[in-house]
């Protein structure tokens, strides 16, 4: 039996358990600051970006093999394509902000 999602949240939704799973043993191998949609977010750019017709065990199985390294390294990857901006007052007033480098 096929089992057919009618959008991505309903399928981040069928895989949060194991997200979860995986998050929490993360967590154990030191990488406490990687979330669940941290590693969604890896498996949907880099691992399933060009997959079809996967069956639900199989990504699952993505989730729970993922290669902690490939996950921190996507995530900081993202971080340092982050525009960051120093503020000098409580509410980022463009006069008084400089770029950071």
């Amino acid at each position: 039996m096929e089992i057919e999602f009618a959008s991505l949240e309903e399928l981040y939704s069928r895989l949060r358990p194991a997200l979860r799973t995986k998050c929490t043993e993360m967590k154990r191998q030191g990488f406490s600051y990687i979330t669940e949609e941290d590693i969604w977010n890896y498996l949907k750019e880099k691992k399933w970006k060009n997959a079809y017709n996967l069956g639900l065990h199989e990504m699952v199985d993505d989730v729970l093999n993922c290669d902690d390294l490939y996950v921190d390294s996507y995530l900081k990857e993202k971080l340092n394509k982050k525009h960051r901006t120093l503020y000098f007052d409580d509410v980022g007033d463009e006069k008084n902000e400089k770029e950071t480098k």
